[in-house]
């Protein structure tokens, strides 16, 4: 009898969603791909599901005020929320104390109200059944039944609860005295090495968290191609495990050949920049510019396992403060020529139709 031959295939199934299906904080998107969330929904959103774990994250500071620092405890914070181990490093002399700054994650309005109208809970009920449909895995329960959002609305406001940082997952480094980066390479390295990559599985998750990175109180900081390096190998241990890093910068502190390559090496590029208090040319050009805190430009959005070219609806958006508390991200609108609520295009300077000839007038 000749043996019966098993056939194979080159395409295998992805049992690291299935084994990771019950970790809280955890999307999974196309091409296998892994999302952790940004802290902040809009931006997960646009980024088509958040960060992938993996890469490397960078953002270009603004000199002229800290809203990197927006981005920055919203990350830390919803890693925090599901419990995933962090590493921050700071140029502080002690980095433990912005741990106090975090925000908390606000109550959600389900919570809030006792109860609902029937009607509204059998919709509600039903919409979430669609849901699945649609692919947004929002949700993952633990074993207790409790339920994670995978991306929580942080209030600005309210500190993060102190059980939240009281755990040991939390590694806190500064960087202001170290002559060299060899000691943040190494911290970086065990950190790192607490979740790899080479099973296939995912036990849990990572972030590394560094602010400022080259800040002037650095003794290292003329040393751009020691950092360099830094940045390449921080790259290449990051893409070996399940982690996700984020590393702000102030671009002005740098010479233009190395801001370049800095930019490249990130996966996912992003930018802030501050909005003057009185510029009356921006006021009239935008719609909200009185609320408007600050721009967020995404310059590169990470693809991994795939060659698809990312096309975003805008690249630019403002940065608010809903109800000062909340942070969200909005596509810039043109306000209206001529001050009505109208189109945004005036009636001049346009081709239009005469009402009594009835041709175009140019």
């Amino acid at each position: 009898m000749s043996a019966t031959k098993t056939r194979t295939s080159s395409f295998s199934r992805n049992f690291a969603s299935a084994n990771s299906s019950q970790i809280p904080g955890l999307k999974h998107g196309p091409n296998g791909t892994t999302f952790i969330s940004s802290g902040i929904p809009d931006l997960d959103k646009i980024l088509g599901g958040g960060f992938s774990l993996g890469s490397l994250v960078m953002v270009m500071e603004d000199a002229e005020a800290p809203h990197h620092m927006l981005l920055l405890r919203n990350f830390m914070s919803q890693g925090l929320v599901h419990n995933q181990p962090l590493l921050y490093a700071s140029p502080s002399k002690d980095p433990r104390q912005f741990l106090g700054t975090l925000p908390s994650p606000a109550v959600p309005k389900d919570d809030k109200s006792s109860h609902r109208d029937p009607d509204q809970e059998k919709g509600l009920r039903i919409a979430w059944q669609y849901k699945k449909y649609f692919g947004e895995n929002q949700h993952s329960f633990d074993s207790q039944g409790g339920k994670h959002e995978f991306c929580n609305e942080f209030d600005l406001r309210k500190p993060l609860e102190r059980q939240f940082l009281s755990g040991k997952h939390i590694d806190c480094v500064s960087i202001q005295d170290s002559p060299n980066l060899v000691t943040l390479n190494d911290r970086c390295a065990t950190f790192l090495s607490q979740f790899p990559r080479s099973d296939g599985s995912i036990s849990s998750v990572g972030r590394i968290a560094i602010q400022s990175f080259c800040a002037p109180q650095c003794e290292f900081s003329n040393m751009e191609w020691d950092m360099l390096s830094f940045v390449r190998s921080l790259k290449g241990m990051v893409r070996s495990s399940n982690a996700v890093a984020v590393v702000t910068f102030p671009p002005n502190l740098l010479s233009p050949s190395s801001c370049k390559r800095w930019q490249h090496m990130a996966d996912t590029l992003l930018s802030v920049k501050a909005i003057p208090d009185e510029d009356k040319e921006l006021e009239k050009l935008l719609t909200g510019y009185q609320d408007m805190v600050g721009l967020l430009n995404v310059q590169k959005v990470a693809r991994l396992n795939t060659q698809v070219p990312v096309i975003l609806e805008a690249t630019t958006l403002s940065i608010k403060l809903k109800k000062r508390r909340f942070m969200v991200l909005e596509c810039l609108n043109q306000a209206p020529i001529d001050g009505s609520s109208g189109s945004s295009y005036g009636t001049t300077g346009s081709c239009s139709v005469s009402s009594k000839s009835g041709t175009l007038d140019f």
